[in-house]
């Protein structure tokens, strides 16, 4: 069956353009159907000239949650706002997935509230695929959706992990590693010290790996709370911004200028498998449905690809798969 899938056009810096360019940019390109969740009468200026193409559906919506918003209160109080819509089509059938690129809080708020986590999950976490130049993303479990947590729960993010990156992935076998201090067992603060033992029933589990071991293969699943996965994240943002500006500031001095006319296509083509457009998205795991965030300044190709990460999942059927693991797991 063809997944249809429920975008947000209301959320993120973007919006609605970018998000409706790419909803419709992926209904043309995709064997992919999309409910396009948006309040129609303000958004019908931002339609293709022609209308919108065939296999696009309009959901109308009249409230929208604002980036800066206390996520739980404006769920609970906006029943009418697109990310509300999105996350009860999903429940209700009428999607089979979907993408949000607004206020991340309420994005999840929204689906844990309105599809609910699949049965004996705990608690949810963000599956953030971070590039790795030349090769597969490497999954970063928990980007930030359980900032405190148990031990328990991080051995239900290592199974929910391995079972998405089966699908995402496309890997028969994925690793598992514990971002800690240092690689030794024993390392790190009492929850990694109380996890380790607990992680060495998981398979495919390598013990401890360290900061440097992100962006890389090694493990394929790095496994963390949230608050220490959201750090790692905008660690790694900020030191790439930092390294593409000092490159380019060194190439645009007179004395490189041909060094740079050489070089600055490839570093530009390389530095494309590290833009986020081109990941797909974070996937919010451990629901009885699919939910892709993708950033807050997503554009159009960043939007095309998380709706094509949505309907793979679905495809792929990575709800049972996580399912069936937490099951294995008790």
């Amino acid at each position: 069956m063809r997944a249809i899938v429920a975008v947000d056009a209301m959320g993120g810096d973007r919006a609605p353009a970018a998000l409706v360019a790419g909803a419709c940019e992926a209904a043309a390109t995709l064997d992919v159907g999309i409910l396009l969740v948006v309040a129609e009468a303000a958004m019908q200026e931002h339609y293709p000239e022609g209308g919108l193409p065939a296999g696009v559906e309009v959901l109308d919506c009249t409230e929208s949650i604002a980036m800066d918003e206390e996520p739980g209160r404006a769920v609970r109080t906006k029943k009418d706002s697109s990310i509300v819509r999105c996350a009860e089509a999903v429940r209700d059938g009428r999607a089979h997935a979907m993408v949000g690129a607004g206020n991340t809080g309420a994005t999840m708020a929204g689906a844990l509230l309105r599809i609910g986590r699949s049965e004996g999950v705990a608690r949810p976490a963000i599956a953030v695929p971070v590039p790795v130049p030349g090769s597969y993303p490497q999954l970063l479990i928990d980007g930030g959706a359980t900032v405190d947590c148990a031990p328990e729960w991080l051995v239900q993010f290592a199974h929910l992990g391995r079972a998405y990156a089966g699908v995402r992935l496309g890997l028969d076998a994925p690793t598992v590693g514990l971002l800690s201090n240092g690689e030794e067992p024993g390392k790190g603060d009492e929850l990694r010290k109380k996890v380790f033992p607990l992680l060495e029933a998981v398979p495919g589990f390598i013990g401890n790996c360290e900061g440097r071991d992100l962006v890389s293969n090694r493990p394929d699943v790095v496994i963390t709370d949230g608050f220490t996965g959201n750090v790692a994240l905008k660690t790694l943002e900020g030191a790439m911004k930092a390294i593409a500006g000092m490159v380019l500031t060194v190439l645009s001095r007179p004395e490189y200028e041909a060094a740079a006319a050489a070089v600055l296509p490839g570093l530009l083509e390389a530095a494309g498998e590290l833009q986020p457009d081109a990941t797909g998205g974070a996937a919010l795991l451990g629901l009885n449905g699919i939910c892709i965030i993708s950033h807050g300044s997503s554009g159009s190709r960043a939007i095309v690809n998380a709706i094509r990460v949505a309907a793979e999942s679905h495809e792929g059927e990575i709800v049972r798969h996580q399912r069936e693991a937490i099951a294995r797991a008790r």
